[in-house]
């Protein structure tokens, strides 16, 4: 299936998503929807509210905050869903990882989680806003990333692809040298900050302070109501669940590289020619370099 057949993210995805910005009344009813999404599509909205603690009005401000028209068609896109698998979310993704699982069923538990997460990443991004993105870094006078522990390691990625192709770029860690980097930018320049959960200041500070001097900005996050998202120009989201032992921005890793590399190629097709020769003249620049293979 090509990218542009893709299926739509799954609602599990979703809903994993939009946890850190619901109320505690509707992390109930995501938690339970989760926890047995089968008897959920089974249920009534009252039936459901009652196993949950709280009332109707709050299924249904859930069912809204999903993008659904109300709690009728949840309990549809549930049975739809259900009816694709027929093993529950927590097996199908992988996400639990026993204290007696062989290193194969943990292969296998990773295989599934990262190849989950990629296939929700490209349902779950928004093109539109991808290609905006990737004009935007094209035509920058000058391009910050700002990103710390894990997510740090993906923008370096980014900084030195672009590198690769004639397009400088910074790649900032440390929050004072982000935030003194940020307050030069303007009109012209574009900042984008990676952050897993959204909610890293070390990454939010520098990006809201280059979006104040003018330049655009740009959020790769897994959480579309998390603070860096809302901060943002544009928004790039992954579809990452978090795995026993691996939690935070190293779950979210691969779904990362997807969209960096998304972006990378982007940059590269758009002025496909001066990329050419930039990539020709760098493989070059290194080509003694590498050991040569026997004849």
């Amino acid at each position: 299936m090509s990218v542009l057949e893709s299926p739509p993210p799954s609602l599990e995805a979703r809903i994993h998503g939009l946890l850190p910005g619901l109320s505690p009344a509707q992390v109930r009813v995501a938690h339970e929807v989760l926890r047995d999404p089968a008897a959920v599509a089974s249920s009534t909205i009252g039936e459901l509210a009652a196993r949950c603690g709280t009332s109707l009005p709050s299924v249904t401000r859930f069912c809204l905050a999903l993008g659904l028209s109300g709690y009728a068609e949840l309990r549809l896109a549930l049975a739809a869903e259900s009816g694709r698998s027929s093993t529950s979310w927590e097996r199908g993704t992988g996400a639990e990882v026993g204290p007696d699982d062989s290193l194969g069923e943990v292969l296998r538990t990773l295989l599934r989680a990262d190849a989950r997460a990629l296939e929700d990443t490209v349902a779950e991004i928004d093109v539109t806003a991808l290609g905006e993105a990737v004009r935007t870094i094209s035509n920058a006078r000058r391009i910050d990333l700002y990103a710390v522990s894990g997510s740090a390691c993906v923008a370096e990625d980014l900084r030195l692809r672009l590198h690769r192709i004639g397009r400088g770029a910074s790649s900032w860690s440390d929050v004072h040298n982000a935030l003194t980097s940020a307050a030069l930018l303007g009109v012209g320049d574009v900042a984008v900050g990676i952050s897993h959960s959204g909610e890293t200041i070390e990454v939010l500070e520098p990006l809201q302070r280059a979006g104040r001097q003018g330049a655009r900005t740009v959020a790769i996050t897994n959480y579309p109501r998390s603070p860096l998202a809302r901060a943002a120009d544009i928004v790039l989201l992954t579809a990452a669940r978090d795995v026993t032992f691996r939690t935070g921005g190293l779950s979210g890793r691969h779904a990362q590289m997807l969209v960096l590399d998304a972006l990378y190629i982007g940059v590269a097709q758009r002025d496909y020619t001066l990329s050419e020769q930039a990539f020709d003249a760098t493989a070059e620049a290194v080509s003694t370099h590498r050991t040569r293979r026997p004849g």
